[in-house]
């Protein structure tokens, strides 16, 4: 049985240890506001691009882009999320399996050389080096701080390739954010875009509470049910499809899709970076829960231990006395 000195310092390392996974809790926990923040700001500018492009495609059944044709698949481009920092769970951890199981799975197609690797974060930017995958570039910055240009400047680029022909596939592993204690891990085709497809992406988030507890769940589950619901007994509206198109066709998909492309890069950076500190802080709530109940345990022991050692010194003065 370890010593009453040995059992106090273990107390008082357990406690320090409660501190930093408490604090690292709350600091997780503000920065995950902040991205529910940033995401509500968007969402406005996704929901009417999205009404914009489904209206106007729904109306002009010849609007066709270069960007939605598919063609026999030579090259591939992944565009992986992950996170700057660990202490997240099984966040990056979760990206990279997936991200190794797509290039295995393209290579044994294609070829060793036919996919290239975009790492958003340095824990995918790492271990992409790390085994002998072709890195296009360092986008770490984007993990902590999204940035719209940044994001425009690497839809561009990966936009120009797949026109070029130098890609004719992009795909985007990322976690999509549902709740605080929800975080979907998803791969997305890129380009070529299947409009429809893409325009029906899962919209639906608890952007109201940063708390991961049964609860949220629940109110997750009975929004889906819900929505569910709504769309059997609801109306169908019909699509203006009184469309106007100046100069040409092509001039206004032109500008359109390209827009859709930044919006597609930049909701996946924004469901990442909510992601990454919903699951660090779970990580660290859970941490904080095992530290309290392993100091109750050590609690027990010590006082467990102090009474022994306090009976044991009793009896020895009692029998010394009676000695005497």
């Amino acid at each position: 049985m370890p010593s009453l000195k040995e059992i106090k310092g273990r107390i008082a390392s357990v406690n320090s240890t409660r501190k930093i996974t408490s604090a690292m809790k709350m600091v997780a926990s503000s920065k995950l506001h902040h991205a529910q923040v940033a995401i509500q700001n968007m969402l406005p500018y996704e929901t009417m691009l999205e009404h914009i492009l489904k209206a106007f495609l729904a109306a002009e059944a010849e609007a066709q882009s270069i960007y939605d044709q598919e063609r026999p698949v030579k090259r591939v481009a992944l565009v992986v999320f992950s996170s700057n920092s660990s202490l997240c769970g099984g966040f990056n951890a979760n990206i990279i399996r997936l991200m190794q199981q797509t290039v295995n799975a393209y290579t044994e197609q294609l070829g060793a050389d036919a996919v290239e690797i975009y790492p958003i974060g340095r824990k995918v930017g790492e271990k992409a080096q790390k085994l002998g995958y072709n890195v296009q570039g360092d986008f770490s910055d984007l993990a902590d701080k999204p940035n719209v240009q940044q994001c425009i400047d690497l839809a561009l680029e990966l936009g120009k390739k797949f026109a070029e022909g130098t890609v004719d596939k992009v795909e985007l592993i990322y976690h999509h954010f549902k709740s605080a204690g929800s975080q979907i891990l998803t791969r997305k085709v890129f380009l070529p875009i299947d409009l429809e497809e893409e325009l029906e992406r899962d919209h639906e988030r608890d952007l109201t509470s940063t708390i991961a507890t049964r609860e949220s769940q629940e109110y997750l589950r009975r929004n889906r049910r819900k929505h569910t619901e709504g769309e059997h007994t609801s109306e169908v509206k019909p699509l203006n499809d009184n469309f106007i198109v100046e100069p040409d066709m092509d001039t206004v998909l032109s500008r359109l899709i390209p827009k859709m492309l930044h919006l597609m890069v930049y909701t996946a950076l924004l469901d990442s970076n909510a992601s990454e500190h919903a699951a660090r802080m779970v990580a660290m709530q859970t941490a904080t829960d095992n530290a309290d109940e392993l100091l109750r345990e050590l609690n027990l022991q010590y006082n467990k231990s102090r009474q022994q050692a306090i009976t044991s010194e009793l009896l020895d003065i009692v029998g010394g006395s009676v000695n005497n």
